[in-house]
């Protein structure tokens, strides 16, 4: 009982914005994985790039913030392993669209 006062009470217990501010980020990563059942051509290059972005970003933040935000770090270090992964899907994609024209036009 007495450890879980002290989560309670703690600077990164669920009484502060360090606890639900990355809780509801994990959205962005349910989100991303939710999205890697649909077909490449639903994703927006240019959005996962700017997630890509804000993660990194989000992490060095967690990292230097005091007291240090593990939470928040585990969450963006999620999406953005995500966040590639769906990029990479984009890219491929896009690629197999350009040989195709290629071979079309040949």
């Amino acid at each position: 009982m007495n450890s879980f006062r002290a989560f309670l009470n703690s600077p990164v217990g669920p009484k502060t914005t360090h606890f639900w501010g990355p809780m509801a980020n994990w959205g962005f990563v349910i989100s991303g994985v939710l999205d890697s059942k649909k077909p490449p051509d639903a994703i927006s290059g240019n959005m996962t790039a700017v997630l890509c972005v804000y993660s990194i970003l989000c992490m060095r933040f967690a990292w230097m913030v005091r007291p240090r935000n593990h939470l928040l770090l585990a969450c963006h270090a999620s999406n953005e392993s995500v966040q590639l992964y769906q990029l990479s899907r984009w890219l491929k994609h896009q690629r197999y669209l350009s040989q195709k024209e290629e071979n079309v036009s040949s």
